[in-house]
């Protein structure tokens, strides 16, 4: 469905805080690089970095900036921002430089080198191509006077074979700006920041947003919880959107047992009035915090939308923080090689985001039934369910590319499975949680496991009837047994259901990013109602009986308010249309209400007739009193 693009709730990255040092602790026989941000002189919609080098022991050394980071599983080239690259020596002297392609920098006589400086452009209006755009919350923003958006990947980079150093970031801020980061300062004025950390993989690990502050803090237990919005308009505020995860941050801090791994956590919220460049939404998690690109909706469905992602972002303090392998802790930002692990890392998060809200009692059963009912209809639909998913996993950035969004439905999917079959084989009394746990004590932060060990590292843990569960299921092609586990858990499912609907028109819907507006485009198998409507290539959907329909309401429109029509009432759809001089005009289009026959696919419902065993599992794995 063309709709997909702008609606879909990416949920990306897994950069990594792996280190075993205190934050700002450093070797003191390591000389950090010292980076300074000037935010207080914007040139063309750029900033300029400059870099105090560390001493370079050899006569020629590469600088490298990201061509990919953990977890986006995309090529984002930042050093392409990258302008003015100089490097100097002492005295103040140019140093011949070679650039050998978008993200290196070859600097020679390098022994001399006494500092680098450049100027990097953002990524959020740096093209107007879709398909060269980079996903927000994993991209760079410069707005000056307004908001400066640091994914730190995006500004800064590491010479080869010197990750490990120590970094000191210096950034220097206008009057009045505020800093909201997971990162803890050093020193702080008013006009200027300084933050150690003890490597590249952290400092990455790190983002950072300035503007005028509009911030609120939670505490939940011994965790800070730092809310911080920009919004151009002024209408989303922090503590509102604080409020309204406080509740979810709470029950998932009882899901992990009381306690959580991180001292403090920041949110990172950027709301712009309309979808950007890349014309998705969504978020980017790391270790101590997320960044997120929400663009202005509805109230209720803002707040829906916000502890759905935040949720899923929120767990990622388990995994990738606490469990990951060594693919992901040691990650080269030049040529990764990917984990098979996606679904641990992806889709156990989203497992765990949506079913702590049924397991703390946040929602109730029925809702959390229809969440993995969107689960099945995705995975199943729209992406291939016989591709092995640790194959997929390893070539996500190039053979299966288009896979990878099946991590947040079949990934889902496999934790589910998963927790239900642990469950029954324990009686109830070992869940996919306490995996999660056991599997924290046995590896770590600071201890990553090799790809080729983990499943027999859980099936020593568990069960041997895991790691037939694995080898059927995850590196095998088997569909997973949905029907099996459900019907043990007292969860009547039915792969199919007759149905009677109301029609939209049947039309193939498409995204205009100008205008922000859905359209109709393609009517070849479009049905009475779309026809006796008059629906026509090309026209934009402006309202349905006078209710705006925009990319964020439009399956709220169409499959739920134009549901509550009977057949014969009167509908009317604004649509804009070009004229035959290029002119957009509004018109009405009016039709009757037609109901069609139509199947539900993959129905969910409490079984009524479940026995006692069957109810008993039910109970432990959904925390039915």
């Amino acid at each position: 469905m063309s709709l997909q693009k702008p609606l879909i709730l990416l949920c990306l990255g897994l950069c990594l805080r792996l280190t075993g040092s205190a934050q700002g602790q450093q070797n003191p026989q390591q000389q950090p690089y010292n980076f300074t941000i000037n935010l207080r002189q914007v040139k063309d919609d750029k900033v300029q970095v400059t870099m105090q080098a560390p001493p370079i022991r050899q006569d020629e050394i590469v600088y490298n900036m990201p061509k990919i980071v953990p977890g986006t599983y995309d090529i984002s080239d930042f050093g392409k921002f990258v302008t003015d690259f100089t490097a100097y020596d002492k005295a103040g002297k140019p140093l011949p430089v070679e650039q050998l392609d978008a993200n290196r920098w070859r600097i020679k006589n390098a022994t001399a080198l006494d500092k680098i400086t450049y100027w990097v452009n953002d990524t959020f209006d740096a093209t107007a191509q879709k398909e060269d755009a980079i996903f927000e919350p994993g991209g760079t923003n410069i707005e000056e006077g307004k908001n400066f958006l640091l994914n730190t990947f995006g500004f800064i980079g590491y010479f080869d074979d010197m990750k490990q150093l120590p970094y000191e970031l210096n950034v220097t801020k206008p009057e009045g700006f505020y800093g909201s980061t997971p990162l803890k300062a050093v020193s702080s004025t008013a006009t200027a920041d300084t933050y150690r950390v003890p490597n590249y993989m952290e400092l990455a690990d790190s983002p950072l947003m300035y503007n005028r502050p509009d911030t609120t803090v939670l505490n939940l237990g011994e965790t800070e919880v730092l809310v911080s919005v920009y919004s151009p308009s002024g209408r989303v505020t922090s503590k509102p959107i604080a409020n309204n995860v406080k509740d979810i941050l709470e029950a998932q801090r009882s899901y992990l047992g009381g306690t959580l791994p991180v001292d403090k956590y920041a949110f990172l919220i950027y709301v712009p009035e309309r979808v950007g460049s890349s014309g998705a939404y969504g978020a980017l998690e790391h270790s101590n915090s997320s960044v997120y690109y929400l663009p202005e909706m509805p109230a209720e469905q803002f707040n829906s939308t916000m502890r759905d992602v935040a949720a899923h972002e929120f767990f990622h303090i388990v995994t990738p923080l606490t469990i990951h392998s060594e693919e992901i802790g040691n990650f080269d930002y030049i040529n990764p090689k990917m984990s098979k692990h996606l679904w641990l890392y992806e889709g156990v998060t989203e497992y765990f985001a949506s079913h702590v809200q049924v397991y703390e009692d946040l929602i109730p059963v029925e809702e959390y039934l229809d969440k993995l009912r969107e689960y099945i209809i995705t995975a199943k639909t729209q992406y291939n369910d016989t591709l092995p998913f640790t194959r997929m996993s390893a070539q996500v950035l190039d053979t299966y590319e288009k896979e990878y969004g099946n991590v947040y439905n079949k990934g889902a999917l496999i934790g589910m499975v998963l927790d239900v079959k642990l469950r029954e084989l324990s009686g109830g009394k070992y869940g996919l949680r306490n995996l999660m746990l056991d599997l924290s004590k046995t590896y770590g932060k600071n201890k990553a496991f090799k790809d080729e060990e983990l499943f027999d590292k859980i099936t020593e843990l568990t069960d041997p009837e895991i790691r037939t569960f694995f080898t059927r299921y995850v590196e095998g092609s088997e569909p997973l047994p949905l029907q099996e586990t459900f019907e043990k858990a007292g969860i009547r499912y039915q792969p199919a259901v007759a149905a009677t609907a109301i029609s939209y028109g049947d039309f193939v819907p498409g995204y205009d990013q100008k205008r922000d507006k859905i359209i109709v485009a393609d009517t070849t198998g479009m049905d009475a109602f779309g026809h006796a409507l008059g629906f026509r290539p090309g026209d934009l959907l402006l309202e349905m009986n006078g209710t705006e329909i925009t990319p964020m309401n439009v399956r709220e429109i169409i499959g739920e308010k134009l549901q509550q029509h009977k057949p014969g009432e009167r509908i009317t759809f604004t649509v804009a249309r070009e004229d035959a001089k290029g002119r957009i005009k509004k018109k009405k289009l009016k039709a009757k209400a037609v109901a069609i026959e139509r199947q539900k696919l993959h129905v969910l419902e409490p079984d009524p007739n479940a026995t006692p065993q069957q109810k008993a599992l039910r109970a432990a794995w959904l925390g039915e009193a």
